[in-house]
């Protein structure tokens, strides 16, 4: 049982848990198949009711007439309202077998005696004189000259299956034989407890009786037709088959069956497919006008010959008052007896259509194959692909179907397996958007409290661009402190909270001014800040953004400073002013989650860091806020005012690098007093690194005249310092100019 656990938690792991359900749903749509719910078979009816709208079936011959009951009829006074005297339809019938007809069925039941029969009249009429009345008494009945014309020809009577029983059975009239190959039938036929049947005189006289009963769909419309049933408890041939039969001059049918029922029907030489029930799908054709002739014109004898020779005659009714209207796949309003002839048709034409014992497998096999390749593919197609792809399968589907309904008129159902593989590409779909809703709100959570909105919404709307569990990158980093932090922090030892108010109120314009130059806030150490800038998301501009972010770090920090100063000045306590250091430097780091398989943060490595981290320390020694390495400020050169500080050795660093201080924007860059301080700066440090110690302290001399506001009065005291040592001990032959921190 365990083991029978673990293979769905295997496969989720191994191919994810929206694969894992859709494999379960293709087993579901399977079920779902084999119950066959009635919304299932009505889409499916639905489907093959527009195969044969769009392509009806074509009519290549016309064996069947039907004389029809029509509104032209009942209108005329020599034959009045339906029902006609029994008389009248004798005449007709003498008149259509005169004409040659093969055979005539009828598509009404004449299930009550002639009201016009002349014995009723004798008993009806008033007035009559003895000798009358008995002269009409002695005359035949209406029924029984129907009875005598039927008799004269092969006529096929239509009665009707009933839900109720009216009369006992006359078990005097013959029955059709039946022969089942295989298991029994009876439980798979339609069947009614009742039948109505024409009155004896008339039954006695047919050549055969058959069910006019065509039971619709749920929907109301005629697409199976039965052609054999139970009525009151006997087997008996539909109106159209049975006309077969006697055409034939068969005694006996014989029905083909399987465990799954009915499978087919032979009478003479007509072999019918049917489904389980015993029915045929009806291939109809265009409601056709010229099969049609009006009773009355066949008593006028207005009707061509050929319309009757050698036809299968249909009588019955048209006209609405009749109420005989069916609706069929290609007519809303076909009359019923038109049904009967386009089950004729169908079966004298061989284009019944029949959905073959392998359908079902056909539709498994595809739901299957279809929804496994949509399984396996649609997770690494992009969206425009899958699209076209689904609609080469839905297309290769819907063709199929249609192929074998045109060419072979055979109905294979394409609805289950689209519907099963749409149901599996749309649970992808919504597994894909659920991923990476969740994946969107991952990296908000993850990455909203260190990039700006902005970054963040482009980010979660291209999660491509970050790469996770690490990637070697170029990227500049910085690292800012506040200097002398424990003197401010002691100033407030007996207000703990007012400390922290004001690390929230210092902390938060500066991580606005990262946020604000695409920068990406690493973490909080107290009071300083580390950050870096090209990563999650590119930024081409870099060392430039870092750069401007510094300085606005700068003038927020002022901006600060004057207000907490004249809040001081208001309050009348001591007032200490925040100054910060900031160190940045580029170079390749590597950038991803760090830290352990339960909590990690996205951050950066590398020695470029490291020496971020120290030219930050190093701020307070060179008397400027910002410190940056050679690659950051080679890249600004241009943009921003940059002063060359100094060639530095790092602790456990090999290589030396040269640090530059930035000292201003473009405002700063091209004044006259930068140009002339950063050339006097130029020409003490080429002195100093060529051991002319005396130019180098000339050079400051020069410079300290010049630097009237003393920004580099820090940096003068420290070179000026290095040189007066460097004259008690000079150098190393090999020295070049780098000054070896000792320190981190």
């Amino acid at each position: 049982m365990n083991r029978l656990r673990a293979v769905p938690r295997w496969f989720a792991r191994k191919f994810g848990y929206a694969r894992l359900i859709c494999l379960l749903l293709l087993v579901a749509f399977a079920a779902l198949r084999v119950a066959d719910p009635a919304p299932l078979q009505e889409l499916r009816l639905r489907t093959f009711d527009n195969f044969q709208a769009f392509s009806p079936r074509l009519k290549t011959i016309r064996p069947v007439t039907i004389v029809d009951i029509d509104e032209k009829s009942v209108a005329d006074p020599k034959l009045g309202q339906w029902p006609w005297p029994r008389t009248r339809i004798a005449e007709i019938i003498e008149k259509l077998t005169r004409l040659g007809a093969v055979v005539i069925a009828f598509d009404v039941v004449f299930a009550e005696p002639d009201r016009l029969n002349p014995a009723i009249a004798a008993e009806t009429f008033p007035n009559l004189d003895e000798a009358t009345r008995e002269k009409l008494k002695a005359l035949p009945s209406n029924d029984q000259v129907l009875a005598d014309a039927l008799r004269r020809t092969r006529i096929v009577l239509g009665e009707t299956a009933s839900n109720e029983v009216r009369a006992d059975l006359d078990k005097t009239l013959p029955v059709t034989g039946v022969a089942t190959i295989g298991p029994e039938a009876d439980g798979f036929m339609e069947s009614y407890p009742g039948l109505l049947r024409n009155v004896p005189v008339i039954e006695h006289a047919a050549s055969g009786r058959g069910l006019f009963t065509i039971p619709p769909e749920r929907d109301g419309i005629i697409r199976r037709v039965p052609m054999i049933l139970q009525a009151q408890d006997i087997t008996m041939l539909a109106l159209s088959f049975e006309m077969l039969r006697v055409v034939s001059g068969a005694d006996t049918v014989l029905i083909r069956t399987d465990i799954g029922g009915i499978t087919g029907l032979r009478i003479g030489g007509f072999e019918i497919p049917t489904d389980r029930k015993g029915r045929i799908w009806v291939h109809y054709a265009r409601s056709d006008p010229s099969i049609y002739v009006s009773a009355i014109d066949v008593l006028e004898g207005r009707v061509p010959p050929e319309k009757i020779a050698r036809k299968l005659v249909l009588i019955g009714p048209s006209a609405i008052g009749l109420n005989d209207i069916k609706t069929t796949p290609v007519d809303p309003a076909m009359p019923g007896v038109e049904v009967h002839a386009q089950v004729l048709e169908s079966v004298l034409t061989g284009s019944i259509l029949t959905v073959p014992s392998w359908g079902l497998a056909a539709e498994f096999f595809g739901a299957l194959i279809l929804g496994l390749l949509v399984i396996v593919f649609a997770p690494r197609l992009g969206a425009v692909t899958l699209v076209v792809v689904g609609a080469v399968f839905a297309s290769a589907l819907l063709g199929s179907s249609w192929y074998f309904y045109t060419q072979h008129r055979l109905l294979i159902d394409f609805t289950y397996p689209m519907l099963s593989t749409t149901s599996v590409y749309l649970t992808l779909i919504f597994a894909s958007f659920v991923r990476e809703q969740n994946q969107r709100r991952q990296i908000r959570s993850a990455f909203g409290q260190y990039l700006s909105p902005a970054l963040v919404e482009q980010l979660a709307h291209s999660p491509e661009k970050l790469v996770l569990g690490g990637e070697e990158r170029e990227m500049t980093i910085m690292f800012s402190d506040v200097r002398g932090f424990t003197t401010i922090s002691e100033s407030y030892k007996h207000d703990p909270q007012g400390l922290t108010r004001l690390m929230n109120r210092f902390l938060t314009p500066l991580t606005n001014a990262i946020l604000a130059r695409k920068g990406t806030i690493d973490k909080y150490m107290g009071d300083a800040i580390m950050a870096f800038w090209n990563a999650p998301l590119d930024d081409i501009e870099h060392h430039r953004n870092a750069c401007e972010a510094a300085l606005d770090m700068l003038v927020s920090v002022d901006e600060l400073n004057r207000a907490r100063e004249q809040e001081a000045s208001d309050g009348g306590h001591v007032y200490i002013p925040i100054n910060i250091g900031i160190g940045l430097n580029t170079g390749v780091c590597v950038v991803g989650n760090v830290g352990s398989d339960q909590r990690f943060d996205y951050s950066v490595l590398g020695d470029s860091v490291n020496l971020a981290s120290r030219l930050e320390g190093q701020s307070k020694e060179y008397g400027f806020p910002i410190i940056v390495g050679s690659k950051t400020a080679l890249a600004v050169k241009d943009k921003l005012a940059i002063l060359e500080l100094d060639f530095i050795m790092v602790k456990g660093k090999t290589e030396p690098e040269v640090i530059y201080a930035i000292a201003g924007r473009d405002d700063v860059m091209n004044s006259e007093r930068f140009q002339l301080l950063r050339n006097l700066t130029i020409e003490m440090l080429a002195a100093y690194r060529s051991r002319d110690w005396d130019e180098a302290l000339a050079a400051i001399a020069r410079g300290r005249k010049r630097d009237e506001a003393g920004e580099l009065a820090k940096l003068f005291d420290l070179y000026e310092a290095r040189i007066r040592a460097y004259q008690q001990s000079p150098p190393p032959d090999d020295w070049n100019g780098a000054h070896a921190l000792t320190s981190k």
